[in-house]
C-alpha cells in the first residue's frame, strides 16, 4: 500500500509592509524585508511620496525606525511638503524614529576615476542608522547620488556595493530613480540590481491625467504584474487592485426591499439578492434617478449605510428634487446614513474615479452603492473604457457584498442602446424604463428585463411618479407579452 506523499512546505519570503492602501495587497504583503526595491518613474509621478510614506508609516504603525537620505531637497523643504498628508516629520525625528539626512552632491565634485567610490555615504549612512536603530531606509534619488558618472561598468559596480551594503546590514531600502526614454530608469541598470521594481506612471489621455503603478519584478515571490490606478490626495497614495480574478465572491440569498412595494412584488415580494448589481436604464424624464432616490430611502430606513455618487447634479439639487416627489433624503443625510459624492466625470479618469470609489467604500463600509448616472462617464472615456471599469467595481463591490444600482440614460427609439448593452452582461437585474403614449396619453412604463437566480415578472407596468412617490399601476396590454412560461401570470425564470 503506497504512502501518500507528505506536503512540502515552502517557506515564504519576509515583507516589510508598507502601510499603503492597496499596495501590501497587489505585492502579497509588502516590500521585501531585508533588500531592496527601486522605485522608478518621471517626475511628478508620486517617487517621493511613496517613499516617504513607507518610512512614515513603518515609524507610526509598525514601529520600525527610518532614515531618509535625500540628495534633493532639504530637511525643512521635505517636512513642509509632506505636512499637507498630516505627516509630522519633526515630530516624529525627535521621538527618534526618523532621521532625515540631507546630502548635497555637486556634480563638480565628482571625478571619474578608479579611486571612485561610495565609502563616504556609507560612514554617514551608517552613523544614521545606528542613532535610531533604523530598520527601513530610504535613498532619494539616485540620479543625484551618480550624476557626474558615465561609466556604465564603474556605475554597476557602485550600485551593486550600494544594495549589497544595504542587504548585508539588513536593512528594508527603498531606492527612487527618474525615468528613462526607452528604460525604466535614466541609467538603465538599476532596475537588474533591485530585487523589486516598481514603476510609476503619470499619464494625460485627452486632456483627463491617470496615475498606475506596476509592480515589474519582484524575486522570490508572486505579485500583481498588472497596471494598477492609484489615487494621490490629502490622505496620501491608495492603490486600486483587482479584485477575485477567480469570481469567487459569495452569493447571499438574502433579499432586500426596492424601496417600492409593487416593486418587490414583481420580484417574488422580495427584492434585490443583497450584493447583486442592478442596472436601470431609460430616456430623460422616465424616473431612473427617482427610483434610485427609492432604493437609497429605503436602504437608509433600515438602519444601513447608502453611498451615492452624483455626476450629474450636486447634493443640494438632488435633496430639492427628491422632495418635490415625495422623497425625503435629508433626513437620512442628517442622520449620517446616506453619504454623498458629487464630481464631474471629466475631472479626473476612469482609474482616478474607481480609485475614489474604493476608498470611500473603504473608508465609510456601505450596504449599498448608487451611481448616477454612468452616462456622463461614457460621454467622457467611451464605452470600452466604461465596460472595464464597471467590470472591477463590480466585482469589488460583489466581494464586499455591497449591493449596487447604476443607473445609464438612453434615447427615444432605442432604449436598449449600445451602452447599456454593453454594461448589461455585467448587471443581476435589468429594469427599462421608457416613455409611452396609451391611447394618446403621455405616460411612463417600467418592466424588468432580467432578474438573474429569481423568478419575477415580465409584464410591462405603467410607472407614475408623484407628489406621493413612485407607483406602479396597470399592465400595458399593448406590448407583445413575454413567452409563456409554468407558473401563475406573466412570471419567468431569470436567466
Amino acid at each position: 500500500m503506497s504512502r501518500a506523499k507528505p506536503k512540502a512546505v515552502h517557506p515564504s519570503l519576509a515583507k516589510a509592509p508598507t502601510g499603503i492602501q492597496g499596495l501590501d495587497e497587489i505585492s502579497g504583503g509588502g516590500l521585501p524585508k531585508g533588500r531592496v526595491t527601486l522605485v522608478c518613474g518621471s517626475a511628478g509621478s508620486g517617487k517621493s511620496l511613496l517613499a516617504m510614506e513607507f518610512l512614515v508609516h513603518g515609524a507610526v504603525e509598525y514601529g520600525e525606525p527610518g532614515v531618509c537620505m535625500d540628495f534633493e531637497e532639504t530637511e525643512e523643504k521635505l517636512a513642509a511638503n509632506v505636512a499637507s498628508l498630516g505627516f509630522d516629520l519633526r515630530a516624529l525625528a525627535k521621538s527618534e524614529m526618523l532621521l532625515v539626512d540631507h546630502v548635497s552632491v555637486e556634480r563638480n565634485q565628482i571625478a571619474e576615476t578608479g579611486e571612485y567610490n561610495l565609502d563616504g555615504l556609507f560612514i554617514r549612512l551608517a552613523h544614521a542608522v545606528k542613532t535610531i536603530k533604523a530598520k527601513r531606509v530610504v535613498l532619494d534619488s539616485i540620479e543625484a547620488l551618480f550624476a557626474g558618472l558615465s561609466d556604465a561598468t564603474m556605475l554597476r559596480s557602485e550600485l551593486r556595493r550600494l544594495f549589497e551594503w544595504l542587504e548585508d546590514h539588513k536593512l528594508t531600502a527603498v531606492v527612487t530613480g527618474e525615468a528613462g526614454e526607452h528604460t525604466l530608469t535614466r541609467h538603465g541598470l538599476e532596475e537588474y540590481v533591485a530585487d523589486c521594481v516598481i514603476a510609476l506612471d503619470h499619464r494625460v489621455t485627452e486632456q483627463i491625467s491617470t496615475r498606475r503603478l506596476r509592480i515589474v519584478k519582484y524575486r522570490g515571490t508572486s505579485h500583481g504584474t498588472d497596471e494598477y490606478p492609484f489615487l494621490i490626495d490629502r490622505e496620501g497614495i491608495s492603490v486600486v487592485p483587482i479584485t477575485s480574478l477567480a469570481l469567487a465572491h459569495e452569493a447571499s440569498t438574502d433579499r432586500i426591499s426596492t424601496g417600492i412595494a409593487a416593486l418587490d412584488e414583481m420580484m417574488q415580494g422580495k427584492g434585490f439578492f443583497r450584493g447583486s448589481s442592478v442596472l436601470v436604464t431609460g430616456t430623460a424624464g422616465t424616473g431612473k434617478s427617482s427610483l434610485a432616490a427609492s432604493f437609497a430611502r429605503a436602504t437608509c430606513a433600515r438602519g444601513e449605510s447608502c453611498l451615492y455618487f452624483a455626476f450629474e447634479e450636486s447634493p443640494n439639487q438632488i435633496l430639492r428634487n427628491m422632495r418635490s416627489v415625495g422623497i425625503d433624503l435629508e433626513r437620512w443625510s442628517k442622520k449620517g446614513l446616506l453619504h454623498f459624492h458629487a464630481m464631474r466625470p471629466t475631472s479626473v479618469g476612469l482609474e482616478g474615479h474607481l480609485a475614489v470609489i474604493h476608498k470611500m467604500v473603504g473608508r465609510l463600509q456601505p450596504s449599498v452603492v448608487i451611481i448616477d448616472p454612468i452616462t456622463n462617464l461614457v460621454s467622457a472615456s467611451g464605452v470600452y473604457g466604461v465596460k472595464s471599469m464597471l467590470m472591477r467595481l463590480v466585482d469589488f463591490l460583489k466581494v464586499e457584498q455591497i449591493t449596487s444600482m447604476f443607473t445609464n440614460l438612453t434615447f427615444a427609439g432605442d432604449p436598449q442602446e449600445r451602452t447599456a448593452a454593453a454594461v448589461s452582461s455585467l448587471m443581476d437585474t435589468w429594469f427599462v424604463l421608457r416613455d409611452s403614449k396609451p391611447n394618446g396619453r403621455q405616460g411612463r412604463e417600467l418592466h424588468i428585463l432580467k432578474s438573474r437566480g429569481m423568478a419575477h415578472s415580465r409584464e410591462v407596468r405603467e410607472l407614475t411618479v408623484s407628489k406621493s412617490g413612485i407607483e406602479l399601476g396597470i399592465v400595458r396590454k399593448s406590448h407583445t407579452p413575454a413567452k409563456a412560461v409554468a407558473g401563475p401570470g406573466a412570471i419567468a425564470v431569470a436567466e
